[in-house]
């Protein structure tokens, strides 16, 4: 959508055409861009609370290590990488405040209310590449402790659209049993992530 009024054009005659845009405050695409930064940055909340879980010592019940690593202790597994969730979430909380409730009048007070649209745009794009890291930290996080209840139970299912992004991950990363250089495996998943490989195996509503 186009916020600018008037909106000039050039006809079928080549000559210029001149639309008055009428409802032209940006104000509408602001709310917009600020409640989907707020829904974006949920989701994070949840992905990192999900992945705070898989590595929590805490909870004895599980059928996996502390921090998805054989040796604790001497490794520290996937520790580093709910640190780096845990941090994008947090960044993205500050991102996601409405840029719409802000307001510094412009043009002389010609202007005197404005939408800060395009701030709410920038911070929905900034929420979406931090996003895009917190998901991949799950799907390596997840794909990890699969395989440690797999040892212990080697005749577990997984759901199909489960058992798809499993191998799509395992394609491009080996289970990991002690520590290891993270950063090029996980930026292998945020590309495939980002390109929407996953989001593909999720069939239509």
């Amino acid at each position: 959508s186009v916020t600018d009024n008037p909106l000039i054009f050039e006809n079928d005659f080549g000559e210029p055409l001149v639309i008055s845009g009428g409802n032209f405050h940006g104000e509408p695409l602001a709310l917009s861009l600020d409640f989907l930064g707020i829904a974006l940055t949920d989701l994070g909340n949840m992905s990192e609370r999900r992945i705070a879980k898989l590595v929590d010592k805490s909870e004895a019940e599980l059928p996996y290590p502390p921090f998805l690593t054989e040796r604790g202790g001497l490794n520290s597994g996937f520790m580093l990488l709910q640190y780096t969730a845990a941090a994008l979430t947090s960044e993205n909380k500050t991102y996601s405040h409405p840029a719409s409730t802000d307001n510094i009048p412009s043009s002389g007070n010609v202007e005197d209310h404005v939408s800060m649209g395009p701030n709410a745009a920038r911070h929905v794009r900034d929420i979406l590449e931090n996003l895009s890291v917190i998901l991949a930290i799950e799907l390596m996080s997840a794909t990890q402790a699969v395989d440690f209840r797999l040892k212990k139970q080697p005749g577990l299912q997984l759901g199909q659209i489960s058992a798809q992004a499993y191998q799509l991950v395992r394609q491009q990363i080996p289970f990991l049993p002690e520590d290891a250089l993270l950063y090029p495996y996980l930026n292998r998943l945020i590309a495939m992530v980002r390109t929407g490989e996953f989001a593909a195996l999720v069939p239509p509503l």
